[in-house]
């Protein structure tokens, strides 16, 4: 097998998205847009793959990591320009070279593969990968002779009316002899309309050396959209929503209203899982059998267990177990662990704690930098008191303990195990095993007070 290699555009700076963001790093569905290309060649098993940089350079380079080699192209004079700056790395290989754009996400890795194996099977020395649109305007046209042969790409402002009418355009991805394509690139001029260096005038230099130039049809026309600007994003992001919210439900999964779902690439979720509708699923998250999420959730790099409830309520870097009921309007914030058969009522909030099996915060509190025991119950209102303006405490409450409702727990505390706190409470010492905590202040009645103030006021 040729060995392959990858030559990633992404210099552009995007003017029309309007943002200082660089363009490749706009998200669909929470995943930068470069990071589907650099995803769908790993799944083609490319050698080197190298990322052309310009614009937003090191925004660009933070995001990618170590998954491809870069190169700088300081200066933006056209593709042919963005290419050749891949020299030093790939000019001796022998093997194949797929140049693909940045802003080209939904490209399939499926359609990658197949245009390899057409360009390596065909014997080609390049071949385009193409589509035919009903509307080509703005799009390079395929230029073919008698025999249907490629002749060359002509970009629109170059077109004479008769190559306007040209339905089949160029993509913008293309596989080449690596060899081949490097000699090439030593004859492109700029001598046309933009003043740039064409990547697409290498077909016309090859075919001058009768090297052979192959066309490879995409047949899906949404896998080779460009994202130029925010309308282009919005609809490729409809158009992966669809993909991955029809993968699931071919595996399994319910989803109640796909249009009002979103699922982000990286999410797996088991079998006879429910998703309601305007539910967000994003990082890596993971979940098990029988779950039901939404409506109206929003869970991001969280396990969820199986035959677990989550309602109207936001969970994030944390993981829930089994039989777990979350919601309506709860909060989980990071490093968090719910164990099985909790529950976590209405308007509470539960950050980086450890909640025991069968334990319930039911409404209306905030668990904090606390370790809950099995089958703690927690009344409403209860605060954790964690933070003392420079550091966080630790509040830890054993097994099979009860917390009356509006209580304060001053950490760091610990509630020994089978032991009460009383309603109202304010608890700044430790409560040893099985004991009944009190921290009230003395309540005093003032008999016909009320009386002589309301008297008071009439004068």
């Amino acid at each position: 097998m040729k060995k392959r290699f990858a030559i990633i555009l992404a210099a552009g700076k995007g003017t029309r998205m309007k943002s200082k963001k660089a363009k490749v790093l706009h998200p669909i569905l929470g995943r930068p847009m470069v990071e589907y290309i650099i995803k769908g060649l790993q799944d083609n098993h490319i050698d080197i793959k190298v990322s052309v940089v310009g614009h937003g350079k090191d925004q660009v380079m933070n995001a990618i990591g170590k998954q491809t080699e870069f190169v700088t192209q300081n200066e933006q004079l056209g593709t042919a320009h963005a290419v050749i700056q891949a020299k030093e790395i790939l000019k001796d290989k022998e093997g194949t070279t797929i140049i693909v754009c940045g802003d080209t996400p939904l490209i399939k890795p499926e359609t990658i593969e197949s245009l390899f194996q057409y360009h390596e099977s065909s014997l080609s020395e390049g071949t385009i990968l193409t589509a035919n649109m009903s509307n080509p305007f703005g799009y390079g046209r395929v230029v073919r002779d008698n025999n249907g042969e490629v002749e060359r790409i002509v970009e629109e402002k170059d077109a004479n009316e008769n190559e306007k009418l040209i339905n089949e355009v160029n993509t913008g991805t293309y596989c080449f002899d690596n060899e081949a394509l490097f000699n090439a690139l030593e004859r492109v001029n700029n001598e046309n309309a933009q003043g740039e260096y064409y990547l697409t005038d290498i077909i016309e230099i090859l075919r001058e050396q009768s090297r052979k130039i192959s066309a490879f049809v995409c047949e899906d026309t949404n896998e080779t959209m460009g994202i130029n600007d925010r309308v282009a994003l919005a609809n490729a992001e409809k158009e992966m929503k669809r993909r991955i919210n029809e993968n699931h439900l071919i595996n399994g999964v319910s989803i109640l209203a796909p249009d009002n779902t979103y699922i982000g690439p990286d999410v797996t979720i088991e079998q006879d899982v429910t998703i309601l509708p305007g539910t967000m699923i994003n990082g890596l998250t993971h979940i098990k059998t029988g779950s039901i999420i939404g409506p109206n959730s929003e869970i991001v790099n969280c396990t969820i267990g199986q035959h677990s409830v989550i309602r109207q309520s936001v969970v994030k870097d944390s993981k829930i177990g089994n039989e777990v009921n979350v919601g309506p309007f709860a909060h989980i914030r990071p490093e968090s662990t719910i164990g099985d058969e909790v529950r976590i009522g209405n308007f509470v909030e539960v950050k980086k704690s450890d909640i025991g099996n069968e334990s319930k915060v039911s409404h209306l509190s905030y668990i904090g930098d606390a370790e809950l025991g099995k089958d703690v119950n927690v009344g409403c209102g209860t605060i954790t008191v964690n933070y003392d303006g420079v550091n966080k405490h630790k509040t830890v409450i054993e097994n099979h303990s009860f917390i009356g409702c509006n209580t304060n727990l001053l950490a760091p505390v610990t509630i020994g195990k089978n032991s009460f706190v009383a309603a109202g409470s304010t608890i700044n010492r430790d409560v040893p095993q099985d004991a009944l905590a009190i921290g009230r202040a003395k309540q005093v009645n003032k008999e016909d007070y009320a009386t002589r103030i309301k008297n008071k006021s009439k004068k």
